[in-house]
This record gives structure tokens, sequence and C-alpha cells, in this order.
């Protein structure tokens, strides 16, 4: 839960925060700085099976650590620059360093130590995510306006060496069994052929197996879809609220209100998995984003409070689906043998589609001066993502090696 705090409320949900400081002191279009935005996920998700593969063979006690140091220093190197490339140069090390504290290592922790109600364990650990906006978008609009953007850069270094790389080192373990224990707490490992887990043995498709599946691709392109659709609304948020006419403190208010309806939906979301299929829950909250985009649409200068708000809470709520159920789709149609290999790719595709719709907007933004067709762009591409999840079926599950 910490480490998802950490990690995508300083890497991801208080970006937005920093587009008009640096726009007016720098003198970078919102294209330019977006480019920031794109390469912290892009980097996330391509280093995301690189750590997987650390994951797999090695635990999750050196991933975080060294994911940890790597963060923070983009943060340092970005506090202290003043030109585009160090900028850029800084989030390539922020995203690489999110990749190693991020879903990939928090996800396969969880996975491997709950079975009977993994959806909503995973739904708590992910509700980190939304923790991240709901603590970290006050904070630093707070050190925006009492200091600068460089003070709150240097700020957020300091946040993830001193929260994450003491706590991970002294109480992350990757597997029960690393300690004696199993699954749920049980005296014995279960049947291996019915939980995925026994006698030691964990079962589960290699990545070269899973990549052969449709089930692999439909799930891939729909979280990539998804996420550049909701992502790219996300960030699009606060300078579009600014641009409409609405004070930056009611922006941010908003953006607090995503993170917050996103920590509940997350765990509803991995509590809704444990009792109905994880593609149905998928689908729910996929549509209940593309409503939220449907209202943004239709936001004027004198468009009551409640309205945004309305936004906002769905927005959140539904977006914070994403990590609990692909967690379960990943687990419940590939096991767990090389969960952080798999899930590692499926999350570089939905980190590409979380990379590219906020700069797609961005670009569309200085393009045609508004952000309504990149709205209209979103709701189109939730139309193709809901009916792809919809379409996954569990493969054929391979015996243990």
């Amino acid at each position: 839960f910490l480490c998802l705090t950490i990690c995508i409320g300083c890497g991801s949900f208080v970006f937005s925060l920093f587009v008009s400081p640096l726009q007016c002191e720098l003198g970078w279009s919102r294209g330019e700085i977006m480019v920031g935005f794109t390469i912290f996920w892009v980097m996330m998700g391509v280093a995301s099976p690189l750590f997987g593969r650390v994951l797999d063979r090695h635990g999750a006690r050196r991933a975080i650590p060294m994911g940890a140091i790597v963060m923070g220093l983009g943060f340092l190197v970005v506090s202290v620059m003043d030109s585009l490339l160090l900028f850029y140069l800084g989030y390539v090390l922020v995203g690489v360093g999110a990749a190693g504290i991020g879903p990939v290592p928090t996800s396969a922790i969880v996975s491997n130590w709950f079975r009977k109600k993994r959806g909503t364990a995973v739904g708590i650990t992910s509700a980190g995510i939304g923790a991240g906006g709901f603590i970290m978008a006050p904070i630093v609009g707070y050190l925006l306006g009492a200091f600068d953007w460089r003070t709150a850069y240097l700020s957020m270094a300091v946040i993830v060496w001193v929260s994450i790389i003491p706590l991970s080192l002294l109480l992350v373990r990757t597997r029960p069994e690393d300690v004696g224990l199993h699954p749920d707490g049980a005296l014995e490992a279960e049947d291996t052929h019915r939980t995925g887990v026994g006698n030691g043995v964990v079962w589960g498709f290699s990545l070269r197996q899973a990549a052969a599946t449709l089930p692999f691709w439909l799930i891939a392109v729909s979280y990539l879809l998804g996420n550049f659709s909701s992502m790219g609304g996300l960030q699009a948020q606060v300078p579009n609220l600014n641009d409409i006419g609405f004070p930056t403190a009611t922006a941010a208010a908003a953006l607090g209100a995503i993170g917050f309806g996103s920590g509940v939906g997350k765990v509803f979301f991995g509590w809704l998995c444990d009792r109905m299929q994880p593609r149905l829950a998928s689908a729910i909250g996929l549509t209940l984003q593309c409503a939220a985009v449907l209202i943004l649409l239709q936001l004027r200068s004198d468009s009551p409070a409640a309205l945004i708000w309305a936004y906002a809470l769905l927005m959140g709520f539904g977006a914070g689906s994403w990590l609990p159920t692909m967690s379960m789709l990943v687990s419940g149609s590939f096991g767990l043998a090389f969960y952080g290999s798999v899930f590692g790719v499926v999350n570089l595709a939905q980190s590409v589609g979380t990379a590219v719709g906020p700069l797609v907007a961005g670009v569309m933004y200085d393009t045609m001066g508004t952000y309504r067709w990149a709205f209209m762009l979103f709701a189109a591409l939730y139309a193709i993502a809901i009916p792809a999840v919809l379409l996954v079926r569990r493969p054929k599950v391979r015996t243990p090696a």
C-alpha cells in the first residue's frame, strides 16, 4: 500500500500540478512538458518486465529498495534541472525506479500470500494508488504555493527514500514459503491443481506460453486503451478546468477527489473480483470511466460545481478498477509461477497507454486550442476496451512442471 502510494502519488498523480509552474518559469509548451509524463510511464512499462524477472528469480527485497533509490535520484535531477533534456532524463530515472516499487512487485507479493480473498487483498493494497492522489496532491499543492516547484521535487525525492527503503528491507517477504508459512495462514499447502499452490510448487504459464494465447492479448489491449483514456483525461483535467475558468484550488481539489474515489474503487473492485469474474468487474470499471469522460465534455464556465464532483468521483471510482482486475485476470488466467514476467509485460501495455494518452491530449490541445476532441477520442477508445475485456476466457490450465 505504501509503495503504491509513493510510486503513483509522486510519479503520476501530481504531475499535472507542475504544468503551469514549469510553463510560466521555463516557457515550455504543455506538449513539451507532457513528454516527461509520457517518459515516466514508458520507462515504468519498459522496466516492468525486467523487474518482473528479477522478482521471479531473486524476490522483492532486492527489487523494491533498488527501485526506490533510482526513483529518488530522478526527482533529485528534476529539482535542479533547467533544460528539457535534464527534465526528460530525470523522468527516465523516476519511471525506471517506479517499476521497482510499483504494481509488479506489490501485486506479486499479495497474490503469493493470499488465495481465498486474493481480490480483496489486492484491492486493499491497490488503494495505495488512490491514496497517492488523495495525500500527495494536497501536499505538493501546498509546497508549490508556499515554496516553488524545485522544493516540491526535492521533497518528493526525500519522501521516496525515507518511506520505502527502510521498511522494504525490514518487512518484505515475497512468498509465505520464504518464512515457512502458506497462503492464507494455512497449516499446510493446499491442492496444487485447485489453488495453484501445493507442496512448495507453484504452477503457471511461462511468458512465452501466455503470449501465445488470445486472452493475453485481449487483456493487454483492453488495459492499454482504458489507461490511455483515463490517464489522458486525468492529466488534462487541471489545465482544462483552468482554461474554462475554474481556479487552481478547485482543480486540485477535484484531483484529490479522483484520488479518493480511486482508493475506494480499488478496494471495491478487488472485493468484487472475489464475487464475480474479473473480466466483468473490469468492464464495469471501464463503463464508469467512459461516463465520467462524457460528463467532462459537458463542463462549461457556468457549470455547477456538483458536475465537477460527479465527474471526479465517477472517474476515480471507475479508474480504481484497473490494478485489482488486471492482477486477478493475470493470476487467474496464467498462474503464479511466472507472474512477475507475465504481469510485467501486461503492465508494459497499460503503461504505454497511460504514457501516450496525456501526450496525445497535450499535442491535440497545442494544435486545436481545446481538449474537447481529445475527450471524444477517449470515449471512443472505451467503446473498444470494454468488449475486448469481456471476450477474455481462461486458457486451458497447464499442469505444474
